[in-house]
């Protein structure tokens, strides 16, 4: 596998800056690309110094507080769409922790069985995707089912059609695969040398475990704004009581 020297990293600027002349050129915030760049760089730099370190000296307490600190910021991240509403990101951490949860345990213990659940190797890498992946059908869904709402749409309506807004990427990536995309953890072990035979079942298991992953985060969301609502609402419409009102003097 080639080896991409600092030198050679710094060509990847090339398209950094397209994007930022096209948001000059229209009046847009090239600043905003440039600073989510910039920080990517940062981030990915320092994530990598981390998992040397948790690679070397494996914990299941270092992992688990890894693990928990991926998931409060991938809930905090979900909720950018509406203004990060701090009474979502309770309903937003559970569906995430549930539905990134429930698949991450059936691909570590059902379909490559690993012998220690913390082993940062496995866990980490596959964490973060499902992570990834459940953090924007969540945030897509939410976005949606509150613009259908505002909209004036009925609350089943409004749910259904923020699950399928949500759904969108991930169909279209399993419609695609093989035949318009080798997505990232494919060609990722085929540059390594990986048999693209082996390859492909890695794929697979990841496929569809972001599938059921963020199909759940989306649905557990949207069921959980949908029984607070349906709440919010019979509240609003409780008859008062007599003698509760206070008569104007």
């Amino acid at each position: 596998m080639h080896v991409i020297s600092w030198g050679s990293l710094a060509w990847c600027a090339i398209p950094v800056v397209l994007i930022a002349t096209v948001y000059t050129r229209w009046s847009g915030k090239a600043s905003e690309v440039l600073l989510s760049a910039a920080r990517m760089t940062l981030q990915l730099i320092g994530v990598g110094y981390v998992l040397v370190a948790l690679f070397e000296n494996p914990s299941p307490w270092i992992t688990g507080g890894v693990l928990v600190l991926m998931i409060c910021i991938a809930s905090w991240i979900a909720l950018r769409p509406v203004n990060h509403q701090r009474n979502y990101f309770k309903p937003t951490l559970i569906a995430l922790t549930c539905a990134a949860g429930l698949h991450l345990f059936i691909s570590l213990v059902l379909v490559i069985g690993v012998d220690s659940w913390y082993e940062p190797r496995v866990i980490i890498p596959l964490a973060g995707m499902y992570f990834a992946n459940t953090m924007n059908a969540i945030s897509l869904a939410t976005e949606r089912y509150h613009s259908e709402l505002q909209d004036g749409k009925p609350e089943p309506k409004a749910r259904l059609t923020a699950f399928q807004a949500a759904m969108i990427p991930q169909i279209n990536s399993l419609l695609a695969v093989g035949l318009v995309s080798l997505p990232g953890m494919m060609t990722g072990q085929i540059l390594s040398g990986v048999s693209p035979l082996i390859a492909v079942r890695y794929q697979i298991m990841i496929m569809t475990m972001v599938l059921g992953s963020g199909g759940c985060g989306a649905a557990l969301m949207l069921w959980q704004l949908g029984r607070a609502d349906h709440s919010g609402r019979q509240s609003d419409s409780d008859p008062v009581e007599p003698g509760l009102v206070e008569n104007d003097p």
